[in-house]
């Protein structure tokens, strides 16, 4: 196969926990058959990267290419865009608990005045004087 008659995609690769192996998901849209609106899809192709150089969120371009294993048909051709992505897990993330208890309590007092302000005494008075000159 010519290298001109090779598909060639762009995509984002959203997984490299694998060995010379990165998930690259590549979006397209295409019309509904009855509705015509524009579907967005996301195909994930498996890609051979020998070099482990890709890394999750980069944006890469990918190459069609002779079977590599049982679902890896695509190689890494190269690295668009780098981007950075925290290493960091959400149970490292240290939080003052005083500040954590004041914000929760400001948003139980925001709840509360919203609860009393849909529940207000001036429409009960109203119903009341409309039933006292119906009777009078």
């Amino acid at each position: 196969m010519s290298y001109e008659r090779r598909k060639v995609r762009i995509g984002r690769v959203v997984s490299d926990k694998m060995d010379k192996t990165v998930i690259v998901a590549y979006g397209w849209s295409t019309p509904h058959p009855i509705y015509k609106k524009a579907m967005r899809r996301e195909t994930r192709f498996m890609t051979h990267d020998p070099e482990n150089q890709a890394k999750l969120g980069d944006v890469v371009r990918i190459v069609e290419s002779r079977p590599i294993s049982k679902t890896k048909r695509w190689k890494l051709a190269e690295i668009l865009s780098s981007r950075e992505i925290a290493e960091l897990q959400p149970e490292e993330i240290q939080v003052d608990e005083s500040v954590a208890s004041a914000a929760a309590t400001s948003a139980l007092d925001q709840a509360e005045a919203a609860e009393s302000a849909s529940t207000t005494p001036d429409a009960e008075s109203t119903s009341d004087v409309d039933s006292e000159e119906a009777q009078g």
